[in-house]
């Protein structure tokens, strides 16, 4: 992978899950999959200054988090695929759209899988900040669509 395709790739959220399709298939791409390669190329060309913008003035930076994932989303294995983007203060830091390891039984199993490996992602993202003498003074708000998700994550039995 060309430098230049990974700056363009870290710097654009935007075009992360399609990236992540495409990346499926390099083994065997077909004609559709280089037809979608251009789809993507297209879409950058005619988009130059979007990207990603980090404010200097956030007011109070506060961590906060967004997790997603869909059930059975990937059609040959059946994996769920999990989604998350983190926020300090109103600028994007780190994102990640990857296929579960294992098939989930129900919605709230993909669901309660993303918010772990959300959680990874924070405390990874706590240490390194206050590596960086910027350490987190307020606890760091994980935003979830799934009530039943939320439920069992709150439930100390779980445990």
């Amino acid at each position: 992978m060309s430098w230049t395709f990974f700056l363009i790739l870290s710097s654009r959220p935007d075009i992360s899950f399609a990236v992540q399709q495409l990346s499926q298939h390099l083994d065997k791409p077909t004609l559709s999959h280089l037809q979608a390669a251009h789809r993507v190329l297209r879409y950058l060309k005619g988009s130059p200054g979007s990207g990603l913008f980090f404010s200097s003035s956030t007011i109070q930076p506060v961590l906060k988090a967004f997790s997603d994932s869909d059930w059975a989303g990937c059609p040959d294995t059946r994996r769920s695929i999990t989604g998350y983007c983190m926020f300090y203060g109103d600028s994007l830091i780190s994102w990640k759209a990857k296929k579960q390891t294992t098939v989930s039984r129900s919605s709230t199993e993909a669901e309660y899988r993303a918010l772990a490996s959300t959680t990874c992602e924070i405390q990874w993202l706590h240490f390194l900040l206050t590596d960086l003498h910027q350490p987190v003074s307020r606890p760091t708000s994980l935003y979830c669509d799934n009530a039943s998700a939320l439920q069992l994550a709150a439930n100390p039995v779980f445990h």
